[in-house]
This record gives structure tokens, C-alpha cells and sequence, in this order.
């Protein structure tokens, strides 16, 4: 695949960044940091300008950001409440958290749209809640660009920098995102015991009262 990208990207130039990117939006997987870096690359022997590569990545991060945002809205919040009634205690989740994390999405929403930019996976996923939320298109699309911006014109700036040792600032960057997403990991596992644990608690302070 790599090869596949760094050819399309040869071929295409900006365009093919930004249709790449855009790509990688909507699939996660696809690795932004090969992309970007290797767009960066690219501007010391073509034409390509490391602004211009960095402008385009970021049209495509908003294209795809776009496309999830839209599923998000699709996503009837009464069926993800049917879904949290029979999965729920798994998580130890209610349906009335549903619209708790809604109402702190619409209020803290925008820092987490921009923030959730620089994690891996986590940047294209956020835009799905922020949708379920009915955040403001405007604000969703000016907090996306701007993380989005920031982002891709780091990544390109480091490949342009690297030159032909662009591949060692993708390891690099591998390394931050499994070290990231280890950190997101055992904060959601932690969380999730909290949130039982909570639960546990409360059941129990009932049964008291009631004895």
C-alpha cells in the first residue's frame, strides 16, 4: 500500500495528497503520517510548494472530517439509546448518558474537535459524536481546519525537512502514535472501572436507604 500511495502522490501531486488525506479521514488506518511527510519530501525535488502541499492536505482532512460529521447526524440519538439499554451495563453506561454527553459536547465540543486533531485515529473519529451532537456546521468546520491545518503543515514541514531521511520522521511519528494511543487506552479502561464503580456505589447507597 505504501508504494501504491507514494506513486499516486507522485502522479497526482497535490491533488492526490489532498484525495489521500481525505481518504484517511473517513478510513483511519491509512497512515496521515506517510502521506504528509512523504508530500513534504516531495517539495524538495518537484515543483510543489510545502504551503500549497499543506493547504491541500488540509482540504482533504475537512473533505473526509465532513463526511463523518454527516454520518454522525444520520445516527438517531433513540437508536443509540436502545443500543446503550442492552449493551450499557457492559460499559456501565445509561441511556441518560447519551444526552449528558451531548450537552458536554455542545459545550466543550470546539477544544475537543481542535485538540482531537493531533491524536491518531481519535481525529477522525471525533467528527462522528460532534454530528450525533448537532455541533454548529461553522464552528465544526473552523475548529476541524484550524487542528487540521496545524497538523499537516507540521507533518509536511518535518518530510520537507528530512528530505530523503523522510522515512525516519514516520517512524517517529509511529512511535507518538502508539504511545497515544496506549495512554487512550488505559484512560478509557480506567473510566470504564470508574463509571462501574460509581454505579456500584450508588446501587448500593439505595439499598440501604430502603433497609
Amino acid at each position: 500500500m505504501q508504494d501504491w500511495m507514494i506513486h499516486f502522490m507522485d502522479q497526482f501531486g497535490y491533488f492526490g495528497v489532498a484525495l489521500l488525506i481525505a481518504i484517511e479521514n473517513i478510513f483511519p488506518p491509512i497512515p496521515s503520517e506517510l502521506i504528509l511527510t512523504f508530500a513534504g519530501f516531495m517539495t524538495t525535488y518537484t515543483g510543489m510548494n510545502i504551503w500549497m502541499a499543506a493547504l491541500f492536505a488540509t482540504v482533504g482532512s475537512v473533505a473526509g472530517a465532513i463526511v463523518l460529521y454527516s454520518v454522525g447526524r444520520l445516527v438517531p440519538v433513540e437508536k443509540l439509546e436502545r443500543i446503550i439499554v442492552k449493551w450499557g451495563h457492559v460499559l456501565g453506561c445509561k441511556p441518560e448518558d447519551v444526552q449528558r454527553a451531548g450537552n458536554w459536547f455542545v459545550r466543550r465540543g470546539t477544544s475537543a474537535i481542535f485538540f482531537c486533531r493531533f491524536i491518531p485515529i481519535v481525529r477522525s473519529l471525533i467528527s462522528i459524536p460532534a454530528g450525533m451532537a448537532r455541533m454548529g456546521r461553522g464552528e465544526f468546520l473552523l475548529y476541524t481546519a484550524c487542528g487540521a491545518a496545524i497538523w499537516n503543515t507540521v507533518l509536511v514541514c518535518l518530510g520537507a525537512f528530512a528530505g530523503a531521511g523522510w522515512e525516519r520522521v514516520v517512524k517517529y511519528t509511529d512511535a507518538y502514535s502508539y504511545a497515544v494511543l496506549a495512554v487512550l487506552v488505559m484512560a478509557g479502561a480506567g473510566f470504564i472501572l470508574w463509571m462501574r464503580k460509581k454505579r456500584s456505589a450508588g446501587t448500593r447507597m439505595r439499598k440501604r436507604k430502603r433497609g
